[in-house]
């Protein structure tokens, strides 16, 4: 039951995340995802066999059989950009690349207003469930969104603090890129990853509660 409830949130927050860059990439002149057929809300465009499904069951299914909670990491096909194409490639890399966390807080939004309004119910009723699942999207969309946003290239945090930087720093630091998946792997597993982005979850969710007034 609870990955049926979780499987609609998933679903939307990773497809809505990468037809965002394609859009807003094809919206400032490079049309290589349009072409590609990656803007679209069409899940199965998205998805990567190996990371995500293989990876994120089996380390969830590790994780939760030698104790703990169970981890969730995974990642969706990349969609394509050709930041060359794009009218001023430095400077509109930062939209392209903050298009998908943006998505990811919309999303958020939008599951805590279904949360407000969903009354709760009780265990078992279509509202609790409704309820449970709107917090499932809010914490996966968070997830997301504080994710990408860390500054490590190729996540879009990686991409803007790429096109903030001065043109030599800028090149210095995109230099990191064929390593960032490595740094994310060696967070993930020191455990550092989950000490960052765990308080920043925190914040992020207790604010929406507020703001909706829960």
């Amino acid at each position: 039951m609870s990955i049926l409830i979780w499987a609609l949130p998933v679903i939307l927050a990773i497809t809505v995340h990468e037809a965002a860059h394609g859009y807003v990439a094809r919206a400032f002149g490079d049309p290589t995802a349009e072409r590609a057929g990656r803007i679209t809300l069409n899940p199965l465009r998205h998805i990567d066999p190996i990371g995500t499904i293989v990876v994120p069951l089996s380390l969830y299914l590790f994780s939760s059989t030698i104790g703990g909670g169970g981890i969730l990491f995974g990642w969706a096909k990349p969609v394509p950009v050709n930041f060359n194409r794009l009218r001023q490639p430095k400077a509109d890399m930062l939209w392209v690349a903050a298009a998908g966390p943006l998505s990811n807080l919309l999303m958020a939004l939008g599951w805590a207003f279904v949360h407000a309004f969903s009354g709760g119910g009780t265990p078992g009723s279509y509202a609790y469930s409704v309820s449970v699942m709107a917090m499932a999207g809010i914490s996966i969309n968070g997830v997301l969104m504080l994710l990408n946003l860390l500054p490590i290239p190729p996540l879009d945090g990686g991409r803007i603090a790429v096109s903030l930087l001065p043109d030599r720093l800028a090149r210095k630091y995109a230099r990191i890129e064929p390593f960032g998946f490595l740094i994310l792997l060696a967070l993930l597993f020191t455990g550092l990853l989950g000490v960052v982005l765990g308080p920043l979850l925190d914040v992020f969710m207790a604010l929406l509660m507020m703001l909706f007034g829960h």
